[in-house]
């Protein structure tokens, strides 16, 4: 069994009785200057050592192998650095707001937040207008609270509603908030790039979850069981889905809104088919850009020494992720979802947009 470091709690696999421990993760930071949430590979800590260690003696004696010197492994740190130290703070920051816990540099934490990752929270809310300059709660804030998502997610939506193109932004929000749901299972990948091309637009990669949703909504009102078979059918994650699905459901009632019955019919992919999005394309991206305006992108030509990717705000420069339906394009003006640093510096969820 090869595992990744989810498998150190709360997993007891019969019959295990020696572990490989490669001593290394790739840990979730969040880069309060270049605002990237980063996946370095780091050192575990020995809690976290030790944890794996105990997967192989859980029902019996065994064998832990370490892939580093019992020297290494004493200079580690013990604990991993709590989760509240590389995250951004700006949704906890929102909900200690809005329910009047005071001044979070003040809050009693176990392990307090270093400041600067509390000015950095402060400073997307004023971008998204949930504080104003005293970094007061406002009354846009407040709504943004009310709803159980990240607060740049909370802006998008409210702005969607408030602009009429909330049936198409919710289904791409929630899918955001869920994480992807396509799946490509090893030695079917090819597969399932061809089932997912079936839905994919050819500027966004927001507008593929509007696809989905419009044919499997219907079926998941009529029968869970028959969206649940055709969600395994075209290589989406079933569990995921129907997590969306219910999301989707979840935040229309919060926002007091009706869910459009969608058509059911899938897309039209030939050369001739006109775009069911061209007329909402743009109210779509607008909205998407409230809660992303720091995520735009814009194309640099390759020359000799670097180039052929986007660059983006505070010089920060990213590629579109292999993934992506517009990887092997080049489109002058991006915005995406996500910006992720691992090897590369990727962005992920990306769509052309104009800035005229």
């Amino acid at each position: 069994i090869l595992s990744t470091n989810v498998a150190e709690t709360s997993v007891t696999v019969p019959r295990i009785l020696n572990v490989i421990d490669t001593g290394i993760a790739r840990i979730s930071r969040y880069s309060h200057r270049s605002k990237i949430q980063r996946l370095p590979i780091e050192p575990i800590s020995r809690a976290s050592a030790d944890q794996r260690k105990g997967r192989c003696g859980r029902i019996a004696e065994g064998v832990c192998l370490r892939l580093y010197s019992e020297l290494d492994y004493l200079a580690r740190d013990e604990f991993t650095e709590p989760e509240i130290k590389r995250t951004s703070l700006a949704s906890v920051i929102l909900q200690m707001a809005s329910i009047g816990l005071g001044d979070i540099n003040r809050f009693p934490f176990v392990e307090p937040p270093e400041n600067k990752m509390i000015t950095d929270g402060y400073k997307l809310l004023f971008e998204l207008k949930a504080v104003d300059e005293k970094n007061n709660i406002t009354k846009l804030g407040r709504e943004m609270a009310n709803l159980p998502i990240d607060p740049r997610f909370a802006a998008v939506l409210l702005y969607a509603k408030q602009h009429a193109v909330l049936d198409r932004v919710l289904p791409i929000v929630c899918a955001l908030v869920v994480g992807d749901i396509k799946e490509r299972p090893f030695g079917k990948e090819q597969q399932a790039d061809t089932a997912h091309r079936l839905f994919a637009h050819k500027q966004s990669d927001f507008l593929f979850f509007n696809s989905v949703f419009d044919v499997i909504y219907p079926l998941f009102n009529k029968s869970k069981n028959q969206a649940r078979k055709w969600a395994k059918k075209h290589y989406l994650s079933a569990m995921r889905v129907r997590e969306w699905l219910f999301l989707v459901e979840q935040l229309a009632e919060q926002l007091d809104y009706k869910i459009t019955q969608p058509d059911g019919i899938m897309p039209d992919q030939s050369k001739k088919a006109k775009d069911k999005f061209a007329n909402e394309y743009q109210g779509i991206h607008e909205a998407l850009l409230v809660g992303f305006l720091d995520h735009i992108g814009i194309y640099q030509p390759a020359d000799n020494n670097s180039g052929g990717d986007f660059i983006g705000a505070r010089n920060k420069r990213f590629h579109i992720f292999p993934g992506s339906f517009l990887f092997k394009k080049k489109p002058n003006n991006v915005v995406c979802a996500e910006i992720v640093e691992s090897s590369r510096v990727y962005a992920r969820q990306v769509a052309k947009i104009d800035l005229a």
